[in-house]
Order: C-alpha cells, then structure tokens, then sequence
C-alpha cells in the first residue's frame, strides 16, 4: 500500500520543497522497526500529516522523537514525542516538480 502526499510546508528545506510530492508506505515497518534517520510521514492529532526525520526511538514506550530541518520547524520540540502507531508511512521516493 502506498500514498501519495504532497509536502506544503518548510520543515524538511532545503531536500523537500513545497510542492514536491512523496509516495510512502507502512509495508517497510512490517519487516523492519523504523530507525533513526528515517524520513516519515506521520498524523498529528491537532496540526495533521507531517513529515519528519526520526531523531530517536524509545523502544521501551514506542515513542518517537521526531525533527525537521528548518529553523522553525514544528517537531518533537515542541510537543513531544510521538508513538509508532501514529506513523503512517516511512517516504520512499521522493518526486522534485520542474521548478
């Protein structure tokens, strides 16, 4: 199973740019934990689909830390960790549009 998501904000400039567009899928954590440094695609139950690189794992409670790349990027310094079962995809390709 794979989606396709559309990225709309800054937080992992300059790799991903609004209006680039990846395909992930959950069938990779089906045989493999997610890892640090992993790029995800994650739901936020206020804010909504985010894309993050995974920072650190607690493996005891299934939290997640996550970051972006920008200076004001919203991530896990702001409102914590996140759990796995939040993770909707780990990205696996992604699409530059002609700029």
């Amino acid at each position: 199973m794979l989606r396709l998501f559309r990225i709309r904000g800054h937080s992992l400039e300059p790799e991903y740019q609004p209006g680039d567009f990846v395909l992930a899928s959950k069938i990779p954590f089906l045989f493999h934990l997610p890892k640090i440094g992993d790029v995800i695609i994650f739901k936020h139950p206020e804010i909504g689909n985010l894309i993050k690189h995974i920072e650190n794992i607690d493996p005891d409670t299934d939290q997640v830390i996550v970051l972006g790349t920008h200076p004001y990027s919203v991530d896990s310094r702001q409102f914590g960790p996140i759990s796995r079962h939040q993770i909707l995809g780990k990205v696996l390709w992604h699409i530059h549009p002609k700029r």
